[in-house]
């Protein structure tokens, strides 16, 4: 129960007490909610906690929420690091017990942190990579999954690209220690900088964002952002792929994704379009879907811009999911004007 103790006869509660003091003030539809996140632990050491709780003030419960909603509106950026999982576990658990759990954090953080690295972009990486010490810069790439060092390889100039082959190749055995520190020690540098860092790439993310927009609007901000930042008005149209940029793919990776787009997707998506441009979209179809295609859109009734731009944007949205998903690429466009 909560009560309106005086002030004088509350004592300071330790972790477990406030939560199970705030699961009380909660009541017990919206505090079973939350409990279903609780492991079987957590939830023996906050039952226990609430079993045993003395009378909580009112003044200790607004103290609480007020501790928690400073917490929380000063976290909006947050990352994790085994230091943080030390500071919030010290006063809740006995010091061997933390001592235990960040050991074992640190183990299983160890044996993740190359899977998380290689889920970060190659370009990224080789930023990160290129500023570091060979003998480091080598290491993290002999530990990420060999798709992401190839690709982050590409990124790198050849002479940095081959003293990180040859540094590969000569590794001596690492004891199990020395690994674990230096692990740490590239999760809290790279891991933790580069999410904090994330927001530089607003480009990127401003090109996901225009990607999504229809064709007027997307010309009306580039135009705007042109006469107020131009160098950013182009590393934008760099990345940018719209509909047209489809004929600029290989021909295989043209017909990958048209093989999965709808053939009525493909047949309202090219009305309107220029013959040349056209006849390549055509020649990435098998010759069944060819025939079938031409022929509704040479007997079809005429398509609404709007049903027109939504079949472009289908298709577009494939092509960047594809692309997402590593069964194509799309990247610069290359001397014969394909991107490869």
């Amino acid at each position: 129960m909560v009560t309106a103790t005086p002030t004088s006869r509350t004592r300071p509660l330790k972790g477990p007490d406030k939560v199970a003091a705030l699961l009380m003030a909660m009541g017990k539809p919206t505090a079973a909610r939350v409990m279903r996140h609780f492991n079987a632990d957590e939830i023996r050491m906050v039952t226990r906690s609430i079993a045993e709780l003395r009378p909580v003030g009112a003044s200790q419960i607004e103290s609480i929420i007020e501790d928690f909603a400073t917490q929380f509106g000063t976290g909006a950026s947050l990352v994790g690091t085994v230091d943080e999982v030390e500071k919030l576990l010290s006063g809740i658990l006995d010091p061997d017990e933390v001592k235990q759990i960040v050991s074992d954090v640190l183990g299983n953080q160890n044996h993740s942190i190359w899977d998380r690295i290689s889920q970060v972009s190659e370009q990224s990486l080789a930023s990160y990579v290129a500023k570091e010490h060979p003998q480091t810069a080598a290491l993290i790439l002999s530990k990420v999954k060999s798709a992401c060092a190839a690709k982050t390889m590409a990124h790198l100039t050849p002479e940095l690209r081959n003293d990180l082959t040859r540094r590969m190749l000569t590794f001596k055995p690492i004891v199990n220690e020395t690994m674990q520190i230096i692990e740490k020690t590239i999760h809290e540098d790279f891991m933790v900088n580069f999410s904090r860092n994330a927001g530089s790439d607003t480009h990127a993310r401003m090109a996901d964002i225009i990607n999504k927009m229809e064709r007027d609007q997307m010309e009306q901000v580039l135009e705007d952002l042109a006469g107020s930042k131009p160098k950013s008005a182009e590393i934008l149209k760099g990345l940018l792929f719209t509909f047209d940029d489809i004929v600029r793919l290989t021909p295989r990776a043209r017909t990958t994704l048209f093989d999965q787009v709808p053939t009525e997707k493909v047949v309202v998506a090219l009305k309107g379009t220029d013959p040349d441009f056209r006849d390549i979209i055509l020649q990435s179809l098998g010759a069944r879907v060819r025939r079938m295609v031409e022929q509704e859109i040479a007997n079809s009734e005429p398509s609404s811009q709007r049903d027109i731009a939504d079949a472009r944007r289908v298709i577009t949205d494939m092509a960047l999911e594809m692309a997402g998903r590593g069964e194509i690429e799309i990247a610069d466009a290359d001397d014969d004007g394909y991107m490869s």
